[in-house]
């Protein structure tokens, strides 16, 4: 994957577009089948502020937090919003892409402006496979289970476990973070968004919902077809909801699906097999969203779960709504008629993990 260096942004441009996207959000997913009505009575800010017997020791804004795995001892990106200690917030896990950093990720994603406005957590932990550097922060991969890097070789014998780390970070983050254990998501760029969907297949019981842009998978590819998914790569014990976003001329990860094992299958099998590891009863419902965009929805599934694709004509390798010119980098057309962070979390407020 072509690395994208850092972009500045202008902080009140951000704010700015997050609340023009906020009303559209709304529409959006009302219309998918996400009443506005459950939004609300979901969202953490409504009604009393949820205290909780923990006290949040991570300090506002920005800071690295040091996680200990298996020996090492590994900094995460963290990013508090400024609320009081003892209120349990949610957390969203924002992992980059293949060859690349967390440092990056969080200038594509701006989860972290939209955490200070609706107040949950954002971890931007970075991968432990390196790539040759060009980046100041380094360039790293996720150890996605039972498939090649994009370099086409296998992760070397003995690279970490990610489900188990990223785990292990929410685990940490429980306690210090003083995290609402019903409300952990993950979202995440291209491999990121691959290393997301593993996280669904392996550990259900810690996340509610995920969010992969240009990376959505439910299983790794069958070597013997390629077409499908492998039975039994992702088999969660509970629903997950799944919201994903994809361009149709992305050629990294190609919407059409390729041979590469890495990739494999087309980007409609990995949400129809979602809707099918959720047992949704209705569905694809089809919604024109935008001039561009089209979102395909499953309903009425297991747990309240929803799966929803945003299939957006014409778009690349891209994160949508995105500031950070990534058509610069070959990566092809970054739509704006839909703001991928913003839709995200409006479907993580309506997601949380019931039972």
């Amino acid at each position: 994957m072509t690395e994208h260096p850092r972009t500045p942004h202008a902080s009140a441009l951000r704010v700015g577009r997050l609340v023009a996207v906020a009303a559209v959000s709304t529409v959006a997913l009302t219309s998918l089948g996400v009443s506005a009505a459950a939004q609300a009575s979901e969202r953490p800010g409504v009604g009393a502020a949820a205290e909780s017997a923990c006290t949040r020791v991570i300090p506002v804004g920005t800071s690295t937090f040091d996680i200990a795995f298996e020996g090492e001892t590994y900094a995460v990106r963290v990013h508090v919003p400024d609320v009081p200690v003892r209120r349990s917030l949610p957390l969203v896990l924002d992992l980059h892409g293949s060859n690349n950093n967390a440092t990056t990720q969080a200038d594509i994603s701006d989860l972290e402006s939209l955490a200070d406005a609706e107040n949950f957590i954002v971890a931007t932990p970075t991968g432990d496979i390196a790539f040759p550097q060009t980046l100041p922060d380094g360039n790293w991969a996720w150890n996605v289970p039972g498939v090649p890097l994009t370099s086409g070789t296998y992760p070397p014998a003995g690279s970490r476990d990610d489900v188990a780390f990223l785990t292990a970070v929410v685990d940490e983050l429980d306690t210090a973070g003083c995290i609402d254990d019903r409300r952990v998501y993950a979202t995440g760029f291209s491999g990121g968004g691959r290393m997301a969907s593993a996280l669904a297949c392996h550990a259900s019981e810690v996340f509610a919902a995920i969010a992969p842009v240009a990376g959505l998978r439910a299983g790794r590819p069958d070597v013997a077809d390629l077409t499908t998914p492998e039975a039994g790569t992702c088999d969660p014990p509970q629903p997950v909801s799944v919201l994903t976003f994809h361009g149709t001329d992305d050629l990294v990860n190609p919407y059409p699906g390729n041979t590469d094992p890495r990739w494999g299958y087309t980007v409609q099998t990995a949400a129809a097999t979602w809707a099918g590891l959720n047992e949704c009863r209705v569905g694809p419902t089809t919604t024109a969203v935008s001039e561009s965009v089209v979102a395909y929805s499953w309903t009425e599934c297991l747990g309240h779960a929803d799966v929803v694709l945003y299939e957006v004509a014409g778009g690349g390798h891209t994160w949508p709504g995105t500031d950070v010119p990534l058509d610069q980098f070959g990566l092809g057309t970054v739509t704006h008629e839909i703001n991928a962070s913003s839709l995200m979390w409006d479907f993580f407020e309506a997601h949380p993990r019931r039972g």
